[in-house]
Parts: C-alpha cells; sequence; structure tokens
C-alpha cells in the first residue's frame, strides 16, 4: 500500500521517514518530494509497504501524530488519476 505523508518540515530526509515508518514493518519504497529547481522538500512524500495491514498500522498510530514539531498526515495515496486536475497557467 502506498501512504501518503504531509505537513513534513521542510528539514525531514528520506531517512527519517524511513527510520519512523520501519517501526511498523516493512517498507519497498520511500520518497520526499522535493522541488526540481532549488531541491528543497516540499512537505510531503510517499512510503510503500508491501503488507496492506502493517501499512495500516502505521496510519493509525501516525496520522496527526508530532513528527520533529508538526502534526502529519498520514493515509493511503490516490492513484494519480483520481487527483483533481491542475489549471494551467499562461
Amino acid at each position: 500500500m502506498k501512504l501518503y505523508v504531509g505537513n513534513l518540515p521542510y528539514s525531514v530526509t528520506e531517512d527519517d521517514l524511513r527510520q519512523t515508518f520501519s517501526e511498523f514493518g516493512e517498507l519497498a519504497e520511500v520518497v520526499v518530494i522535493t522541488d526540481k529547481f532549488s531541491g528543497q522538500s516540499k512537505g510531503f512524500g510517499f512510503v510503500e509497504m508491501p503488507n496492506n495491514s502493517e501499512a495500516d498500522a502505521a496510519i493509525k498510530a501516525l496520522n496527526e501524530s508530532n513528527f520533529k514539531g508538526r502534526n502529519i498526515k498520514v493515509n493511503e495515496a490516490r492513484p494519480r488519476g483520481d487527483r483533481p486536475q491542475r489549471r494551467q497557467r499562461y
């Protein structure tokens, strides 16, 4: 199951997320989304966990929890097609 992790402090690294989520089970992938020009974190990321029950346990334990001074959001990531379209700017 792929999890969305939001409201992250900009200083959080993939290793920080890996360490926190690995307490709940096996991880397949951990990604912090960064700005392609500055390289700075955008404040959210994704964690993929192969075992759904471990992923559910991580959601229950970590959603709205304090992580490095911020209350993070953790939930199941929506597939790309389910997201609303972004407006194009001209």
